[in-house]
């Protein structure tokens, strides 16, 4: 059921009162915090797993098993991330009657939390982007109380997974109202509206993901909006590669794109191949043995059955296999396009089409592949598939891959994102709606944090990172020396 007006109020007001006493929490609080979580997560995964299956249609085996663990491995991380205390930026310049532009004050510089944070979940990955997934933590370790709208789609298993996650809480000593799940259209959009909401993340539909950014930057005190929303995540072929291991690339291209049945905002979309590529029929028979899988739900089904019939019946579009969707269980599509019309159909084919589909773009020289690549929507990957005697030709293409994406990958799939210090998920819009951040990997607490300088001020009233002693032994830099 949806959440009530006043149910939703009361969760609100708990989440802005909690906000003051997570900002003076320690990191090694919240690390303590995370990680009761985990093991709280880890412990229900017998009960948690088949509820996911029930309501998303995902096999327990090996995806939402691991799912599960990666989503406790990322809070975990973020408890690593607390111990290790370079999140905080602690930078002190003391004060110098000699500073070249005029005599310097002392200042000090750290981060402080945003504050109460509205997380809505996504449906396609029920753990690690949902209730308790790489938002939700991040939010948490910098300090902020979360607000989570679930999905729609898997509404038992967010209940349960959210209540979990609150007793955690209390059981490690965070304050009430740290974290609580919330219900319904309406309820999410109020609760971007309201002014005790410091910030909003969220992975979903451009669609969505739009309408809720506009609310969030037209309010009358604009609050950060990080939106994750669409991505084709193109993967460029050169000759040298197709005659070195052509079948290869097939393969592992067929296996990227139809990886739980397309439904990963990181699929391969886009595939473009030389003209004279000679694999069109390697790639249909790739495509045609798979079976069918289950999507996530009605709604996605239905979306994705449009915007393929849009794809099908573009002119100059063909099919390389296209089988009917009509069945519950949907079989791959993959179609082919010359760059020529590709770049003539606009939006018409250059938009994601979320599911098992997939478009070959065949492009007949280099000069036609880098116009092609400038045209391009952003996203979150861009791949290149080349050999090494191809590197000069690379390196005319990197300027155009860079602009594309967030994360490029030589010679791999995208399908794999791994949770690390140094992982990149973002990229220019439509792929999120703030490029600079990030919302996999530890740097993704920097979206919930803002900067702070303190100057002139005694010692004993400055926050521990800032203080002389340096109290809890946190890497900073002095007087612009890394310490």
């Amino acid at each position: 059921m949806d959440t009530a007006p006043d149910e939703l109020a009361r969760i609100i007001d708990a989440a802005a009162a909690a906000a003051a006493v997570l900002a003076d929490s320690t990191p090694a609080d919240r690390a303590c915090w995370l990680r009761q979580v985990a093991d709280a997560l880890d412990a229900a995964a017998d009960e948690l797993i088949p509820l996911a299956a029930a309501e998303t249609h995902l096999p327990e085996h090996p995806r939402l098993r691991g799912e599960l663990a990666r989503t406790t491995f990322q809070l975990r991380l973020f408890a690593e991330v607390l111990a290790d205390g370079a999140f905080l930026r602690a930078t002190v310049d003391h004060a110098d009657p000699q500073w070249p532009m005029g005599p310097r004050p002392d200042l000090r510089r750290s981060v402080v939390p945003l504050g109460p944070t509205v997380v809505f979940a996504a449906s396609n990955f029920p753990f690690a982007f949902s209730v308790a997934g790489g938002d939700t933590a991040a939010a948490l370790a910098a300090g902020c109380p979360v607000v989570l709208k679930a999905h729609p789609g898997h509404p038992r298993l967010s209940e349960r997974t959210g209540t979990i996650v609150r007793d955690a809480l209390r059981a490690a000593g965070a304050p009430a109202g740290t974290f609580a799940v919330i219900h319904g259209i309406e309820a999410g959009t109020t609760t971007v509206r309201h002014p005790a909401i410091a910030a909003a993340a969220f992975t979903g539909s451009v669609s969505g993901g739009r309408a809720l950014f506009d609310i969030a930057v037209s309010r009358p005190r604009p609050i950060p909006f990080y939106g994750e929303l669409g991505s084709v995540n193109p993967v460029v072929v050169l000759p040298g590669a197709i005659r070195a291991r052509g079948p290869e690339i097939v393969a592992g291209f067929v296996g990227s794109f139809t990886l739980g049945a397309g439904q990963f905002c990181t699929k391969p979309g886009l595939l473009l191949l030389p003209s004279d590529h000679g694999l069109a029929e390697t790639l249909g028979a790739a495509v045609a043995a798979l079976p069918g899988q289950p999507l996530l739900n009605p709604r996605v089904a239905a979306g994705f059955r449009s915007r393929l019939t849009d794809l099908i019946e573009y002119p100059s579009v063909n099919a390389l296999f296209a089988p009917d969707t009509t069945d519950d269980l949907v079989r791959p599509t993959l179609l082919r396009v010359s760059a020529a019309d590709f770049r003539a159909a606009g939006d018409l084919l250059a938009a994601e089409c979320f599911g098992p589909a997939a478009l070959v773009v065949e492009y007949p020289s280099h000069t036609d592949l880098r116009t092609l690549l400038r045209q391009l929507e952003p996203g979150l990957t861009a791949t290149i598939w080349a050999e090494d005697d191809e590197f000069e030709t690379v390196r005319e293409l990197l300027p155009a891959l860079t602009a594309l994406a967030g994360r490029l990958l030589w010679n791999d799939w995208p399908t794999g994102v791994t949770v690390s210090w140094a992982q990149q998920h973002g990229g220019p819009y439509p792929a999120t709606t703030a490029p600079t951040t990030t919302s996999v990997g530890t740097a993704a607490i920097e979206r919930f944090l803002r900067p702070v300088a303190w100057q002139g001020f005694p010692d004993e009233l400055l926050p521990p990172a800032l203080r002389e002693d340096n109290p809890w032994r946190l890497p900073r830099r002095i007087d612009g020396k890394r310490d």
